[in-house]
C-alpha cells in the first residue's frame, strides 16, 4: 500500500511551488532559459524550485540533462548524453554576474561516458565564474567519477569554496536505489578530498524515507564524521513519479531536529535538516555557519 503524503508536508510543498509564479521567480526562470542552461531544480523536480527562483538562486546542471546511470530516486533522464558544451561555463558565469550572487552550486548528471567523468568541465566552470564574477563562491556537487581520484583532484585544483558529494542513502539500499554507485567509493572520494585539499570543506547529504532504519542512518553519519566531513544535509525523499522508488515513510519535523543534534554531537560543523532540505538548498547559509566557527 502506498504511503500517503501527510497534509502538513503537502502544505510546505505547495507554498514553495507557489513562489515560482512570483515575478522574481519568473525572471529567474526566463534568464536561465535564455542562456540555454539546465538546472537540477527543474530536471530533478525539486520542491524548492519556486522558493529558490523567487530569491534569484538556482543550482546549475552542467554537462547536459541526461545521465548515464538512472538511480531510482532521481528524475534526471537516463540515456546517451551529448558531448560537453565548451561555451557552457561562460554562459553560467554571465548569468551569475548578472544576478550578483555570492554563492553558486554547480552539479551534473553522472557522465560515465567521459574519461574524466566531466571533471574538467567542473574545473573550467569554477575558473570561468571566478574570472567573470569574482564575488561568487562556487560549490561543486560532483558525481563519484567512477572512483577516479585524479578527476576529483582536477575539481579541487580549481579551488572551490567547498566540495560536495552526496551519499544519498544507507549501504543496504544502494543496490535497489542507487544501482551503479558504491557506498565505499563515495565515502573514499570524500575522504580523499579531505586529504588532498584539507583547507576545502567537504559536504554530503542523505535522504530519509527510503526504508532506512535509525541505526543505519546513524552509521552513515558516523562514517562521514569519521572521515572529517564538515557539512551535512538531511531531507525527505519525494518520489518524482510512480515509476521511481516509493516513499516508505514521512518523518515528522521533530525527527530532523533530533538528527541535527546528533550530527552536531558527532562533530559536523554545520548541519541542515528538515523535510524540504536538499543538498544545494540554502547552501550559502550552511557555508556561512561553517565560516563563522
Amino acid at each position: 500500500m502506498e504511503t500517503q503524503i501527510p497534509d502538513w508536508l503537502k502544505t510546505l510543498v505547495r507554498q514553495s511551488k507557489a513562489a515560482l509564479r512570483a515575478e522574481r521567480g519568473q525572471e529567474t526562470d526566463a534568464a536561465i532559459q535564455s542562456q540555454s542552461l539546465h538546472t537540477v531544480c527543474r530536471e530533478a523536480r525539486c520542491p524548492n524550485r519556486g522558493k529558490c527562483f523567487s530569491e534569484g538562486g538556482a543550482t546549475f546542471l552542467i554537462l547536459g540533462n541526461v545521465c548515464t546511470r538512472g538511480c531510482r530516486f532521481c528524475a534526471v533522464e537516463r540515456g546517451r548524453p551529448q558531448p560537453p558544451d565548451a561555451d557552457e561555463p561562460a554562459r553560467i558565469a554571465a548569468t551569475l554576474r548578472g544576478w550578483k550572487l555570492r554563492y553558486a552550486v554547480i552539479t551534473s548528471p553522472t557522465r560515465d561516458d567521459l574519461p574524466d567523468g566531466g571533471a574538467e568541465q567542473f574545473a573550467k566552470t569554477a575558473r570561468t565564474i571566478r574570472e567573470a564574477a569574482p564575488q561568487t563562491l562556487v560549490e561543486p556537487l560532483t558525481p563519484d567519477f567512477a572512483g577516479n581520484m585524479r578527476s576529483l583532484e582536477t575539481v579541487l585544483e580549481s579551488r572551490p569554496a567547498a566540495l560536495a558529494h552526496n551519499m544519498e542513502t544507507v549501504p543496504r539500499l544502494y543496490e535497489t536505489v542507487r544501482r551503479g554507485a558504491d557506498y565505499k567509493r563515495s565515502l573514499d572520494l570524500l575522504a580523499h578530498s579531505k586529504k588532498f585539499a584539507p583547507d576545502i570543506p567537504v559536504k554530503s547529504g542523505i535522504m530519509l524515507g527510503l526504508g532506512e532504519t535509525a541505526r543505519e542512518i546513524e552509521s552513515v553519519l558516523r562514517d562521514l564524521a569519521g572521515i572529517g566531513c564538515d557539512m551535512l544535509t538531511l531531507g525527505q525523499y519525494l518520489a518524482p513519479t510512480k515509476l521511481h522508488a516509493p516513499v516508505e515513510r514521512y518523518p515528522e519535523p521533530a525527527e530532523y531536529d533530533d538528527w541535527k543534534a546528533k550530527a552536531l554531537a558527532l562533530g559536523f560543523k554545520a548541519v541542515a535538516a528538515g523535510p524540504l532540505v536538499r543538498s544545494s538548498y540554502l547552501a550559502q547559509e550552511l557555508y556561512r555557519q561553517l565560516s563563522q566557527i
